[in-house]
C-alpha cells in the first residue's frame, strides 16, 4: 500500500501477488490488490480480485462497491439480488450497509431503475453524513475571508514573492467535473507527468492555520499576510521538494490534481507564482449529482447531502470568480461540455495556456497506460463520449433540493453570476 501511495504500482502489484500466493485467504489484501490493479488499468484482473474477496467474505460491502466504482462494470441480476439480501440482514456493519446502498444505486442505475436507484444513493449518503458530519458555514466563511484578504493590492505588493519553480500544473474544482480527463490529456504530453491528488498544499494550509482539530478557529488565510518574501519562497521550495517522491520521470512539468486546492489559490500564488492553475468545471447539476453518487472514502464530506454539495459548488464558483478578477489571466477554465464538443480546440487552448506545444498524443489520451488514481480511471481509458453529459436528468424529479441550493449559479452556467 505504501508503494501504491507513492505511485510505484508495478512493484506494489508484484508484492500483492506474492503475498496472496502465500496467503490466499486474506480478503482485505485481495481488495487492496483489486484497487491497485484498477489504478494500473488492468480492469479484468481487478474484477477477479474483487470477486475473490467477495467469495471469502460475502458481506464485505466495500468489495461490492469497489466493483460498482469501476464505472464500466455491470452487475448481473443474481449479484443484485445477493446484495439486496445482504442489505436486509441485521448483522452487517454500518459501513457495509452504506457500501451496499451505493453499490445497489449504481447497479439499479445501469438497469434504468432510477427511482429505486436514487433511494439507495440517498440512504447511503444519509449513513455517511451521520458519521462524518459537515458544516457548510465553515466553507462559506473561508471563502468570504479569502475574498477580503486576496485583492489586487495584496498581490501587487507581493509581486516578487515565491519560489521560481514553474513545474506544477494545478487542476482544481470539484470532483467528478472532468478533472481526470484534463489530467489525462496533459499527462499524454511529452513534457508533463501525471501524479495524483497531492495533499501537500492542503497540509501546508492546515499547518499555517494552526488548528489542532475542527472545533478550533483557524488563523488561515489571514496568516498569509504576515509572511515575508523569504518565507513564501521557502513554502514553494518545500512543496517542490515534498512532491518529488511522486515524480518518476525527468519531465519538466507535473500535475497536482487535488480538486480542493481551489480554496488555496492565494497560497499557491504566494508560494508558486509561476505555477499554472486550471479550473475544471462541469454543469452544476451533473457535477454535483455525480459527486452525490460517489462514495468518497475521505476528504469530501460535503458530498453526502444535495443541499451541502449545491452550496459548496456555489462557494467554489464565487471564489473562482473573485480570483479571475484579482489575478486576471492566471487561471484557465475548462468547461467539460466544451471539451466534449470541441476536443481539439479545447486541448489546443489548454496547451497554449500551459505554454506547451501541441502534440497529437494529447488527443489520443485514452492510449496512455499511466496509472490513474481516481474514480474515473476506467473512463479516461476510452475515447471521448457524450453519453454522460445529461445523464443526471434521469434523476431530475428528486434533485429539487440541489437545484434550490445552486440558485443563480445554475442559471448563469457556464458563466458565473455577477459578483
Amino acid at each position: 500500500m505504501v508503494l501504491a501511495n507513492i505511485g510505484d504500482y508495478q512493484e506494489s502489484l508484484e508484492i500483492y501477488a506474492d503475498v496472496l500466493a502465500k496467503h490466499p485467504d486474506q480478503s482485505r489484501i485481495w481488495m487492496s490488490y483489486g484497487h491497485a490493479l484498477a489504478t494500473a488499468g488492468r480492469t479484468k484482473d481487478s474484477v477477479a480480485a474483487y470477486r475473490k474477496c467477495i467469495a471469502l467474505v460475502p458481506t464485505l460491502g466495500e468489495a461490492h462497491y469497489s466493483l460498482a466504482n469501476l464505472k464500466t462494470f455491470r452487475f448481473d441480476e443474481a449479484e443484485v439480488e445477493t446484495m439486496r439480501t445482504h442489505l436486509a440482514s441485521a448483522g452487517i456493519t454500518h459501513e457495509d450497509r452504506a457500501h451496499f446502498h451505493f453499490a445497489l444505486g449504481k447497479a439499479l442505475e445501469d438497469s434504468e431503475s432510477y427511482a429505486e436507484s436514487f433511494e439507495h444513493y440517498a440512504q447511503g449518503n444519509k449513513l455517511r453524513s451521520a458519521r462524518v458530519g459537515y458544516d457548510p458555514a465553515v466553507t462559506t466563511d473561508l471563502v468570504r475571508r479569502a475574498k477580503r484578504l486576496f485583492n489586487k493590492e495584496f498581490f501587487a505588493a507581493r509581486e516578487r514573492f515565491g519560489a521560481p519553480a514553474a513545474d506544477p500544473i494545478f487542476i482544481v474544482g470539484l470532483p467528478r467535473a472532468g478533472s481526470t480527463l484534463v489530467e489525462q490529456i496533459l499527462a499524454s504530453h511529452s513534457l508533463v507527468e501525471g501524479t495524483m491528488e497531492l495533499p501537500d498544499i492542503m497540509a501546508m494550509a492546515a499547518e499555517l492555520g494552526g488548528k489542532a482539530d475542527r472545533s478550533q478557529d483557524s488563523a488561515y488565510p489571514e496568516v498569509l499576510a504576515a509572511l515575508s518574501a523569504d518565507e513564501c519562497r521557502a513554502l514553494g521550495e518545500r512543496y517542490i521538494e515534498q512532491t518529488r517522491i511522486q515524480r518518476k520521470t525527468d519531465k519538466p512539468f507535473f500535475i497536482d490534481k487535488m480538486p480542493n486546492n481551489f480554496l488555496h489559490i492565494g497560497l499557491i500564488r504566494l508560494a508558486l507564482p509561476h505555477a499554472k492553475i486550471i479550473d475544471a468545471r462541469r454543469h452544476p447539476m451533473a457535477c454535483c449529482f455525480s459527486g452525490f453518487k460517489q462514495n468518497f472514502a475521505k476528504g469530501q464530506r460535503y458530498t453526502y447531502s444535495l443541499e451541502h454539495i449545491g452550496r459548496y459548488y456555489r462557494d467554489y464558483v464565487e471564489l473562482m470568480a473573485h480570483f479571475e478578477e484579482v489575478v486576471p489571466g492566471k487561471i484557465h477554465r475548462v468547461i467539460y461540455e466544451n471539451m466534449i464538443g470541441d476536443t481539439e480546440g479545447e486541448v489546443r487552448r489548454l496547451l497554449a495556456f500551459c505554454a506547451l506545444p501541441f502534440e497529437a498524443a494529447t488527443l489520443n489520451f485514452y492510449e496512455n497506460d499511466r496509472a490513474v488514481r481516481t474514480a474515473s480511471s476506467q473512463q479516461v481509458r476510452q475515447p471521448i463520449f457524450r453519453e454522460g453529459i445529461d445523464h443526471w436528468r434521469h434523476y431530475e424529479p428528486w434533485l429539487e433540493p440541489l437545484r434550490l441550493a445552486l440558485g443563480d449559479v445554475l442559471t448563469a452556467y457556464p458563466n458565473s453570476p455577477p459578483l
